[in-house]
Order: C-alpha cells, then structure tokens, then sequence
C-alpha cells in the first residue's frame, strides 16, 4: 500500500490505495509509519510524501476499521513519527487532503501543494472530532480565526489560500517537491534536526486536559458518531441531535 522509490538521499513514499482515494486503514498507517523509520536507519537525508491517483489522502478509511479499537492508536502513533523523524518530510499534496490526509500533511515539516489540491476537516459533519494537536497545530500555521472556518463551519482550504495563510509552503507537483527535497538533502543534517526539534515545540503536544478529553471521547462515542455512520450508508443527510 505503499510504494517507495529513492534516488540519492531523498526518498519518495507514495500511498497507494487510488481506488479508495488513499483512505487510511490501520495497516497504511502501520505501514507508512514503519517506512519513516526505516529511511531514518537507511540515513535518508529528506522524505516525500505524495497520494496515488488524483487524492493525496481522503482521510480515514470510513468504510473500513476507522472506528474499530487501535485505528486511532495506530494514526497517532504515525503522525507522532513523521512529527519527530529527524529528518525533514515533505507533504507533495497532490490532490484533496480530507480529515486524516490533513492531519499526514501538518505532520510534515513543509508542504507542496497541487495547484486543484485543497484541505477539509469535516469532523462535525461526521458527528465526531479531532484531537488537540490537529486543532492547534492548524491554528499556529493559518492563525485562529481561519482554523475555526476549517473546524467549526467544515469549511475548505484551496491551495492559494493555503499558500497565502502558510500552510503550503510553495504550490507545485511531485517533482517539485522532489526537487526541492534534493536542494534540502544537500544541507547540514545536524543544522536541520536541531531547528526541526525548535520548530515543533510549539506547545501542540502538551497534554489534553481532562475536560477536552472527555470532550473527545464523547463524540466518538456519541449516538451522533452513529447516526452519521448509518445516514452515510443509506446516502442522505444525517440528522444530528447532541447526544
């Protein structure tokens, strides 16, 4: 599910589910994040990530295990290893990154955008949330009030947006992108590990409150993260209720 290609000290990770539009299900996110490990041992000097197909990422797999015990387990602990790899990582957002696709996108350290690409959080569309880090980590790169367009109205990010607000770092396609890693590859590496380890303490990993996790398991578990799942599979509206 994915495919790795390298050439010099850049190595490319594409995800490789083109008929599901790149959804992850656990075993991608296992996957993905054991081959972020791997090139850190292989002493890969930059990685590039990029979808298959005309999708970066449309998120969680909602048809697959997305709501089965470990799926969110197995996101974070993939999203925290390309956050901490110590190299840098290159999002090549080829097309949409919906929810879960947004979120492999701030993991990353600099990200190139298609010029057709945007990026979505419908969360409340799906009468569920996402976590603390997903929330601030958006608002330090777009700022506050733009954040809560994204997360509380669901509304999207189209790549000039994206590139005025600073959340993509240049607009272009995969080569692009590969070949600015190459530019990367050829700097210090102890000079970009360090200023990536300073970059990242950004206060969005600091614990959760009990009150914002309550908060969060409360719609996962909600009869609303339900009736989302069900009006998803007879294809109309769903009718939310707050419980």
């Amino acid at each position: 599910m994915i495919g790795i290609s390298r050439d010099g000290d850049v190595v490319t990770m594409k995800l490789q589910r083109a008929e599901r539009r790149n959804a992850l299900n656990t075993e991608m996110c296992v996957q993905l994040r054991e081959c972020i490990e791997q090139a850190v041992e292989d002493d890969a000097r930059v990685v590039v990530i990029t979808g298959e197909g005309p999708a970066f990422c449309a998120g969680a797999d909602l048809s697959g295990d997305v709501y089965a015990e470990g799926f969110l387990d197995s996101l974070t602990e993939m999203l925290t290893t390309i956050e901490t790899a110590p190299i840098p990582v290159i999002a090549a957002v080829n097309g949409p990154a919906i929810g879960a696709g947004t979120q492999l996108a701030l993991a990353s350290d600099l990200r190139v955008v298609a010029p057709k690409a945007r990026f979505a959080v419908p969360a409340a569309r799906l009468g569920i949330s996402v976590d603390r880090w997903t929330v601030r980590r958006l608002a330090t790169l777009i700022g506050g009030g733009a954040a809560r367009a994204v997360f509380l109205a669901a509304d999207s990010i189209h790549a000039d947006e994206a590139l005025a607000r600073g959340l993509a770092n240049r607009i272009g396609d995969l080569e692009a992108a590969q070949a600015w890693a190459q530019e990367i590859a050829a700097l210090a590496p102890l000079s970009l590990r360090a200023m990536k380890l300073f970059l990242n303490d950004d206060g969005t990993r600091d614990e959760p409150s009990p009150e914002q996790m309550s908060a969060l398991a409360a719609a996962w578990l909600s009869e609303d993260a339900q009736e989302a799942r069900v009006a998803r599979a007879e294809k109309r509206d769903p009718v939310f209720r707050g419980k």
